[in-house]
């Protein structure tokens, strides 16, 4: 009973952000015949309204994002055309992205970069993981396949870490340029702010659940190696 308890406890703190988050999206996504635009054409205007005409505005395969390196605010199909809450208000937070953007905001320059070499750090503890006991076993000297091992995790480790540092700038693009252009242009009424905001707490918490995805896959590799 006392490893069940363990048990449950560790899969609602890997998997429970994730799965509020998507709970708070889909609460909300029902299409609204009171919205004039969808998620795109309201990016769309808010860019023209800041003078970001040259910021495109994508529909994506890959989840919503904002893409600095190509300047284009790129939304998944659903919110790209739908006209629910959740498109609106998770557009008005990557249009956010694209104000930070422009105006040089030295936390989205970390983010990244930072999230380029997380991608490629937890790639390369993966590498390095199944490579130890390959590489032990040629060179026979199990210092090898320790510093293998510390590496790989140190990797995997620092994939999760950089998820976590990242939480700020999506903190940032929620509450401190879309909430409040949404408020300021009246593009919600009054009674959906409170589920707005709510909206935006996941967008911004999404990368914490990419931390304990990291986490969770550097459990698993501890386990199969002490196996």
């Amino acid at each position: 009973m006392h490893w069940l308890l363990v048990a449950l406890l560790v899969i609602g703190v890997l998997f429970g952000p994730q799965l509020w988050v998507q709970r708070v999206m889909q609460r909300h996504s029902a299409p609204r015949t009171d919205f004039p635009g969808t998620g795109a054409e309201l990016a769309r205007h808010l860019l023209n309204r800041f003078s970001l005409q040259q910021v495109a505005v994508d529909s994506t395969d890959k989840g919503d994002h904002y893409d600095p390196a190509t300047r284009a605010v790129r939304l998944s199909e659903d919110h790209y055309q739908s006209r629910s809450l959740t498109a609106i208000v998770i557009a008005a937070h990557e249009v956010g992205h694209a104000l930070q953007d422009a105006s040089d905001y030295p936390p989205l320059r970390w983010r990244h970069r930072l999230v380029g070499f997380a991608n490629t750090a937890q790639q390369l503890g993966n590498i390095l993981i199944l490579a130890t006991p390959i590489i032990t076993a040629i060179t026979r000297i199990p210092n090898t396949g320790l510093l293998l091992l510390i590496g790989g995790f140190a990797s995997i480790g620092t994939a999760a870490l950089v998820h976590l540092i990242t939480l700020p700038v999506e903190w940032d693009a929620s509450f401190k340029r879309a909430l409040p252009l949404l408020q300021a242009g009246n593009y919600l009424p009054a009674e959906d702010l409170p589920a707005a905001r709510s909206i935006l707490r996941a967008a911004a918490f999404t990368y914490v659940a990419g931390a304990l995805a990291s986490l969770l896959n550097l459990w698993r590799w501890a386990r199969l190696v002490r196996r």
